[in-house]
């Protein structure tokens, strides 16, 4: 009892002082989270237990809630612009480059499979930061949908080969995953279809003047209802929880105010726990063992490097400048190259060092393309907007 109440203290400080860290030495805060969390579980002042793991659980579906909530959907699905046809030739490059750097190097399939993860979990932090109407960030959520939904298939295909192997249950599982997200297209056609029909409806279930929380309360419940389908399934639950993200964003956009208050109870508890809880999952004695810090900087360089050389079809959607920096943002991929390595090590196709590289990886991907972000990022034009607002 009195080791969980140091617990709670020690989280509620750390989630209270990060963003004073992170202003002072001039930091995002989500790396900071990480570091401060395996410092602090280094000392034995941060632990894992049943509560923390599933707070941070939550926090991890919630952080994929608010990015399907980045999504606007009619616009990615009437795109006439052509980048969507760009990022798929981004995906498919990223992908071959993966497969090549990889065997160059030597590394194991579930290196090679972890290299053209895509997450944009982390851009939605990104969007807190950065003035969402900048290019580069507009381009790199555009692209990350895309990368997002092919990495959580790939990851839920990854997490049922181990379990069931290469038989005939993996299609039967990866028969359900196509099923659903068969389905989940003609609900929204329905849903589309329905309120179109009767747009009164949309008010009565989120009604823009409101004193009971009712949008709020409705985002909760889908983004907990989609979330239970996919445990239901046996599923990835990321993928249900990105879902309910991008249908509040779809049929509900008219509600400025929702996305703001969801965002605040994510940044301002649930996402900061999940941060915190990743750099508690690290065990910093691991450096000192040969080959993890050298082999996670290899893994960090090579996704950085073939996100980069993957941008090439896409050099004419923006400036060079502008696509480099959105290329280079989409190399966070925290939460599902943690998930890999799980998986990986778990089924006995990774050992424990290369465990621990892709680990080290993942925060030394957040931390240097923050760094990068923060230092090249293009300068918005503060005169120009002051103009567009007259």
């Amino acid at each position: 009892m009195h080791e969980d109440i140091v617990l709670i203290w020690t989280l509620s400080f750390v989630i209270w002082l990060s963003p004073f860290i992170a202003k002072f030495i001039k930091m995002p805060t989500a790396p900071i989270e990480i570091i401060i969390g395996a410092i602090l579980a280094y000392f034995g002042l941060l632990y894992k237990n049943n509560f923390f793991d599933l707070i941070a659980e939550v926090g991890f579906l919630y952080l994929m809630f608010l990015a399907g909530m980045e999504v606007n959907l009619k616009q990615t699905l009437q795109d006439s612009s052509g980048i969507m046809k760009k990022a798929f030739l981004f995906i498919l490059l990223l992908g071959a480059l993966a497969i090549i750097s990889g065997v160059i190097l030597g590394f194991s399939p579930i290196v090679i499979i972890s290299l053209p993860l895509i997450s944009v979990g982390l851009l939605a932090s990104l969007s807190k930061i950065y003035d969402k109407k900048e290019p580069w960030l507009q381009l790199a959520i555009t692209v990350g949908i895309l990368g997002e939904v092919s990495s959580i298939i790939a990851l839920t295909a990854l997490d049922a080969a181990s379990t069931v192997g290469f038989g005939w249950e993996l299609f039967v599982k990866l028969g359900y995953l196509v099923a659903f997200l068969i389905g989940i297209s003609m609900i929204y056609k329905l849903l589309h279809l329905l309120f179109w029909w009767y747009p009164e409806l949309k008010n009565s279930l989120m009604p823009t003047i409101d004193t009971a929380d009712r949008d709020i309360r409705l985002g909760m419940a889908l983004f907990f209802i989609m979330v239970s389908v996919m445990l239901a399934l046996h599923l990835e639950l990321a993928l249900g929880a990105f879902i309910a993200g991008v249908a509040i964003a779809a049929f509900f956009h008219y509600n400025k105010s929702l996305e703001e208050k969801m965002s605040s109870l994510g940044f301002g508890f649930l996402v900061p726990i999940f941060f915190i809880h990743v750099g508690v999952s690290f065990d910093l004695h691991s450096l000192l063992i040969p080959g993890v810090v050298s082999g996670a900087l290899l893994i960090t360089v090579t996704m950085i490097a073939i996100r980069v050389l993957a941008a090439f079809p896409m050099r004419h959607v923006e400036s060079k400048k502008e696509v480099l920096i959105a290329a280079i943002s989409l190399a966070m991929p925290l939460t599902l190259l943690i998930a890999v390595a799980t998986i990986g090590y778990n089924s006995g196709n990774i050992d424990l060092i290369t465990y621990y590289q892709l680990i080290l990886a993942s925060l030394f991907e957040v931390i240097i393309v923050m760094f990068i972000i923060k230092r090249f990022r293009p300068k918005p034009d503060f005169r120009k907007k002051k103009q567009d607002s007259k």
